[in-house]
Order: C-alpha cells, then sequence, then structure tokens
C-alpha cells in the first residue's frame, strides 16, 4: 500500500469558493494527465510540465466536463511526501468535488486514508514524528501559543535539540568504546568526572523542559474550569459575565441549574472551558440530585475549582463539603455578592482554606479583572512565555524524553557507585534510544499507525 498512488479531498467538508484534491504517488501526474484536458479538449501533456507549475483546464469523465481546474505539480522530491504530488484546485462544491475525486480515482489512485499525506512524509524523511505532530497541531491549535509552539516544532526545534544530545551521548559510549577495545591508547581514568559533569547537566536541562512541557499543557489544551457552589451563590452569573452573553438561566429559584453547562472562552491565550455545575445542596428531586452527583464527577476532573460562596449567607455543611474536595485541588474561593451586607468574610473563609480568597460582585462587575489575572497566575507564574523557549506539547514525546532523563540518572548513579564502563554503556544507549523513539528514529510501525489515524483525511 505504501506504494500506491493515493488521492483525497485536502479542504474542510462544506461548500466553499474552493476545494483541494490532493493526489501522491509514481503515478500521480499520470493520473492528473488521463482526466484533466484544456479548453479544446486536447491533452495538457502534464507529465513533460516542471516541478513547482500551474495548468490551466477541465477535468473530464470520459467525454462529461466535470469542472475548471487548475493543476499544480510537486515532482519528487521536491514536495510535501516526497514523492510526485498533484493538487487540483476546483469550484469548492461537496458534490463537484466529490466527482472530480470519484474520476480521480478510477484513474489510478486509491483513496487515502486519514493523515497518509503526512505519514509518507515521514516514512521518506522528509519530517521527522515531532513535525508530522506539529503539523496536526498547527490544525488544530486554538490560541496563539499553540500556533507559534507548533510552527517552532514544524521547524525542527525540538528535532534538533533531541539530535544534539544524542550526539554527545553517542559520542561518549563510541569513547568508552574504544577505551575497552584500546586501553593502551585511551585512558578513562580522568574522564569519568568530565563525563559525570555532563550528564548532570544533561539531566539538569531535561528536568527543565519536563517541568515546563507539563506546565504548557494548559497553554496548548486549554484549563478545565469548574464553578462549584451552593444553590444562588452567583455561579451561573459568573459564567453569563465570562462568556459575555446569557449563556445560562439565571433565577432567584435555587436548584435552577440542573445538567452542567459547558462553554469555551479564550483569555489572553489561555483556553478557559467553563463548566457551570449544579448547586450543592441536599434535595429530594431525583433530577437535580442526578446533576449534583455528575458535579461533583466535573470537580474531580477539573485543572481548577471556583469556588463561589455567597457572602450575604452564613457558611452551611454544603459549603464546608466544598472546602474538603479543595484541599487536593487547584481551587480560588470568590465571595460574591460583596454589594450586599456580609455575613462571610474573608476570616471566616480563612478558617477552612488555604487557597486564595477573592471579594466580588458579579451582579456589579467588581473583582472580575482581579479573578482573571489570578487565573492567568496559577498557569503560567511567568514560568511559560512565548519566546524561543522549546517545550514538548502531546504526552508521548514526554513521555519518551522523561524515559531518557531517567537512564540518564542510572548513568549518574553508576558513575558514582563506581560501575564499570561497559555497564555505563547501557544506560547511555537506552537513554540514546529514548531520545530516538521522541522523534521517530525505533519508533514502532504500530505507534506511528495510532498517531496518524487521527489526522484528518487529506493531510
Amino acid at each position: 500500500m505504501e506504494n500506491d498512488t493515493i488521492a483525497a479531498i485536502a479542504t474542510p467538508v462544506g461548500n466553499s469558493g474552493l476545494g483541494v484534491i490532493r493526489i501522491s504517488g509514481a503515478e500521480a501526474v499520470k493520473t492528473a494527465d488521463r482526466i484533466i484536458r484544456s479548453r479544446s479538449g486536447s491533452g495538457l501533456d502534464l507529465c513533460k510540465k516542471p516541478t513547482h507549475t500551474a495548468s490551466y483546464g477541465f477535468v473530464y469523465d470520459g467525454d462529461e466536463c466535470i469542472d475548471e481546474v487548475m493543476v499544480l505539480i510537486f515532482l519528487s522530491p521536491k514536495s510535501y511526501t516526497r514523492e510526485n504530488v498533484v493538487e487540483i484546485s476546483c469550484h469548492g462544491g461537496m458534490y463537484v468535488l466529490g466527482k472530480v475525486l470519484s474520476v480521480v480515482l478510477k484513474n489510478g489512485a486509491r483513496l487515502a486514508q486519514p493523515g497518509e499525506f503526512t505519514k509518507r512524509a515521514f516514512l521518506n524523511g522528509r519530517i521527522d514524528l515531532t513535525e508530522a505532530e506539529a503539523v496536526m497541531d498547527i490544525i488544530s491549535s486554538e490560541n496563539e501559543f499553540s500556533r507559534k509552539n507548533s510552527i517552532s516544532q514544524l521547524k525542527g526545534s525540538v528535532k534538533d535539540l533531541i539530535l544534539d544530545l544524542r550526539e554527545k551521548l553517542l559520542s561518549e559510549c563510541a569513547l568508552i568504546e574504544a577505551a575497552l577495545d584500546d586501553p593502551e591508547h585511551y585512558d578513562l581514568s580522568d574522564h569519568m568526572d568530565i563525563l559525570h559533569r555532563k550528564i548532570v547537566e544533561m539531566i539538569n536541562d531535561a528536568d527543565k523542559l519536563i517541568s515546563s512541557s507539563k506546565d504548557v499543557r494548559f497553554l496548548k489544551e486549554g484549563i478545565r474550569v469548574a464553578i462549584t457552589g451552593r444553590t444562588n451563590a452567583g455561579k451561573s452569573s459568573l459564567l453569563n459575565m465570562l462568556t459575555g452573553y446569557d449563556r445560562a438561566i439565571v433565577t432567584d429559584e435555587e436548584g435552577t441549574t440542573r445538567d452542567v453547562i459547558e462553554e469555551k472562552i479564550s483569555l489572553d491565550g489561555l483556553t478557559l472551558y467553563l463548566f457551570d455545575t449544579a448547586g450543592i445542596r441536599r434535595s429530594d428531586n431525583e433530577a437535580e440530585n442526578l446533576g449534583i452527583e455528575k458535579a461533583y464527577q466535573y470537580l474531580e476532573r477539573a485543572d481548577l475549582i471556583l469556588f463561589m460562596i455567597d457572602s450575604s449567607r452564613e457558611l452551611d455543611e454544603n459549603d464546608l463539603g466544598i472546602f474538603e474536595i479543595i484541599k487536593e485541588k487547584q481551587a480560588i474561593v470568590l465571595l460574591n455578592k460583596s454589594d450586599l451586607k456580609a455575613v462571610t468574610d474573608i476570616n471566616t473563609v480563612k478558617r477552612h482554606t488555604d487557597r486564595k480568597i477573592l471579594c466580588i460582585s458579579v451582579k456589579e462587575n467588581d473583582g472580575i479583572n482581579e479573578l482573571k489575572d489570578s487565573i492567568r497566575e496559577l498557569f503560567n507564574e511567568g514560568k511559560i512565555s512565548d519566546n524561543n523557549m522549546i517545550y514538548l506539547t502531546n504526552e508521548r514525546q514526554l513521555d519518551a524524553f522523561t524515559r531518557a532523563r531517567d537512564s540518564l540518572l542510572l548513568v549518574k548513579e553508576g558513575i558514582e557507585k563506581g560501575y564499570t564502563e561497559d555497564v555505563l554503556t547501557v544506560d547511555i544507549m537506552d537513554a540514546y534510544g529514548h531520545l530516538g523513539s521522541v522523534i521517530g528514529q525505533s519508533t514502532e510501525d504500530d505507534l506511528a499507525d495510532r498517531i496518524f489515524e487521527d489526522f484528518c483525511m487529506g493531510k
């Protein structure tokens, strides 16, 4: 199948001004040449065209003219996949695109699998695995940080880092092997201290990258924010305030919110997934109790809990139960209704939690900017920026890099315990191998298949 000529619609589903059919493989140009003719009906001789040229013509299915098109030709190896690639720009109606694609498939191509074009770019050595994953990250990016970091990976920032580390480890391993084979000409008696310093430096750099990459998940994927509290504490009003419109129904009647209301907003580059949950209280209503049970589930999965307290009422057992939940969670306590006479104040709340406490009034839009600043501080803290720092932005990369760091720790421990050089080389090469899996060297086929299955069709 890897030698087949493949084709797919490369533009999103739906009617638009233009749509693109992408073809890749040894027979890509010949396939296009069979179906595209000039205005007079003669062939275009696409097989004689040089790379990176555009031609104008019409797609034909036998004697039937299907559409007016522009054809772009990219000859191997100067193409996205390093194979011959043809892109046919048609009119963007889905019916027309489907007709053109069916003609392409009848004339020598098969339908591409999701991500197969990018997979071929990876298999043909044009990009490494981190660059391939960056392609998907660019497509799915939802904020400026995610876009910039994906572009950085696509340009090879992670690959360059990994290759540099692998080169250093390989040089050290080669020196040790040479000394073992020819001890008369290679003396390692003074080199272990040098190797120890180099390994410690690599470990420190790796720890920094791992730490920052764990934090950066929030910037890339978004922060799950659960809004909780007793009934009528102002949860739905806060959701409406943050989204900028009346997303949730707000009334004086308690228990209005029974299901979880979800909304996504952007906060200065941070993507927040807001979940307005049912008010926590004891109830005899079955539907409300189901909503409360679901609220607890969302609190468990949340990255951040906004605990709303009605400052005009005394704390009760429901509030005290939520204080127990947020002991192990990232949370901000919001004393709402500061425009009313306070019955519960900051000092009262401080007796139950060490989390940050803000006095706000959703009704008067008071303290909302301070809340937004506090969220930014919790998930940025100045450690993550959109400058030229390098981040690992998915669990696969982070897991492989962490395994490499763990192998380096074994090398450090082995040096300190006086292990022989041949034992050290085992852990050095383990680190070398784990680093290779980050960029796709020595990657199992089934892992690559799983990665590219998540891509959209035509990419």
